[in-house]
């Protein structure tokens, strides 16, 4: 699955970061937390289509199909997504250098890890499917 393969990649790169630079050099963190942004796009965009797959009704709202995906028992701490979907969406709108090194410092101790058991769940259960 294309949505699954570019997820997949994506995170790849974000797992790769210098995050003591993140916190020192402004560019890196700005690039940083766009590929965090891409990442947790791809997540839930992915997750979503792998819930239709098992014939799950979801809507277009990532905060519905994260509450959906926890429901299904694709995702295994629903608190941890509603946290990065609400750290996404602060840094969409609003720059803050505090709050993006707060962010900076979560992608690395929770964002990740729990992206990684996203990974390994979407990839048996798309398995289930096909």
């Amino acid at each position: 699955m294309k949505k699954l393969n570019n997820f997949v990649s994506c995170l790849a790169v974000l797992q790769k970061a210098n995050f003591d630079l993140a916190g020192k050099d402004e560019i890196y963190r700005t690039g940083v937390l766009g590929q965090f942004n891409l990442v947790f796009e791809l997540a839930w965009k992915t997750l979503q289509e792998v819930l239709r797959l098992h014939g799950a009704e979801v809507s277009g709202s990532p905060r519905e199909v994260l509450q959906k995906g926890y429901q299904y028992g694709f995702v295994n701490d629903e608190q941890i997504w509603l946290l990065m979907l609400k750290k996404r969406n602060t840094l969409v709108h609003i720059y803050d250098e505090e709050e993006a090194d707060e962010v900076i410092a979560l992608i690395k101790g929770n964002f990740l890890p729990a992206m990684e058991i996203l990974v390994d769940t979407l990839k048996k259960k798309l398995a289930e499917v096909i």
